[in-house]
């Protein structure tokens, strides 16, 4: 009775490509725990991961080119929204990076909970996701103790390795 409560909790992941993505994907315990969905950038990998789990897109959206970046960053908050609108997830979980950021901020918007895991590979500094996050989000976490230091309330976790 217990784990069919559980399945009745919708749970937005969502994350940008690289690293994130592949430790949002260590989180895979939880997709047979939970009504899920992944949104993350698209990509040939990406188009390939879809045949295995439950997948939405929004475009790439690297900062190199300012200009660029805008315009693809706009896009995506207005695509996350739809999204948003589509899923109705009770909560969103996000290891980053810019692509999840406006997620989140409607996740808030809409009284939805949202957890953020700081980036493994961020042993001693911030990311800009973090810090923007961070002030919004119901549970923080990090991956490794020093990095307590610049969030406060955050909770250390562990390695998700």
């Amino acid at each position: 009775m217990k784990n069919k409560h559980k399945k009745q909790k919708k749970v937005l992941f969502i994350s940008s490509l690289g690293g994130h993505l592949t430790q949002l994907l260590q989180l895979k315990p939880l997709f047979e725990e939970y009504e899920y969905h992944i949104i993350t950038e698209e990509s040939i990998i990406t188009k390939e991961l879809s045949k295995q789990y439950n997948m939405s897109f929004l475009m790439y959206g690297a900062r190199n080119y300012l200009f660029k970046y805008v315009f693809k960053f706009t896009y995506n908050s207005f695509k996350s929204l739809f999204y948003f609108l589509r899923e109705r997830p009770d909560v969103v979980v996000t290891t980053g990076a810019h692509t999840a950021v406006p997620m989140c901020y409607i996740a808030k918007l809409f009284g939805k909970k949202v957890i953020f895991i700081e980036s493994f590979a961020k042993t001693s500094t911030p990311t800009m996701s973090g810090k923007m996050v961070y002030p919004i989000a119901d549970l923080f976490i990090v991956q490794w103790e020093e990095m307590k230091k610049h969030y406060p309330k955050a909770v250390y976790g562990g390695s998700i390795y």
